[in-house]
């Protein structure tokens, strides 16, 4: 006797079911260790921020960082996937600053770099937990457990290897680069950093041409917001 299908699909319910079932059968763990060591696909993920929420733009990366792992494991490749997690830059500091009630180097360097770090190294994985419940409804092949972070030794050594080894080749150049600047912070910042405060204000502004004796084709610009400088 066949099993009696219903005329109406739960669609969460059978996401749920097929998650069970590649639980179950260990799916992803065995599609990793059933292949050979000899065809080994590598692949680099570019890992988010560890403290922050999965939004539309993780969900968006993920399934791309999912498909083609899948892909070249159809061909019988083997894609070892490790979950990693950006412990640097400004986000990590700026949740830190926002919960300490800091503003700024002034305060972090009074309250003591060290202790600051810690502090950092301390919230790293604070929503771990909503992001494993999010990866794993979203379909995505990745192993959770056996995880990297971006300030464990060995990665951040790892990185400076790299680098070491592209200086040596000479591929690496020293140039100059418009960016933007917080003097707050003393650092530079990143588009994603910028549109953390981003907002459109009024700045109005008095541009002045003067004539310049004896220098007919010469003028002078005199440019301020604030006219009464003028």
């Amino acid at each position: 006797m066949f099993k009696a299908i219903k005329s109406k699909v739960e669609f969460p319910r059978l996401e749920e079911e097929v998650l069970d079932f590649w639980d179950e059968k260990k799916c992803f763990e065995r599609s990793v260790s059933e292949r050979s060591d000899e065809n080994i696909f590598f692949f680099y993920d570019g890992p988010p921020f560890a403290t922050g929420l999965p939004h539309y733009g993780h969900l968006l990366a993920s399934t791309i960082k999912d498909v083609i792992p899948r892909y070249q494991t159809m061909l019988g490749k083997k894609v070892v996937r490790r979950f990693g997690w950006d412990c640097h830059g400004l986000p990590v500091e700026f949740e830190v600053e926002k919960e300490l009630g800091l503003k700024g180097k002034v305060d972090i360097e009074a309250m003591g770099v060290d202790k600051f770090n810690e502090h950092c190294r301390s919230i790293v994985l604070r929503y771990s937990g909503e992001w494993k419940r999010t990866i794993k409804r979203l379909g995505r092949w990745v192993d959770m457990e056996d995880d990297y972070k971006t300030m464990d030794v060995d990665f951040m050594e790892s990185i400076w290897w790299v680098f070491k080894t592209l200086w040596e080749k000479k591929l690496i150049y020293e140039s100059k680069k418009i960016v933007a600047y917080s003097p707050r912070l003393g650092t530079p910042l990143s588009n994603f950093e910028v549109n953390l405060g981003y907002k459109d204000v009024q700045d109005p502004a008095v541009t002045i041409k003067f004539p310049i004796k004896g220098l007919e084709k010469t003028s002078l610009l005199a440019w301020t917001t604030t006219p009464w400088t003028l």
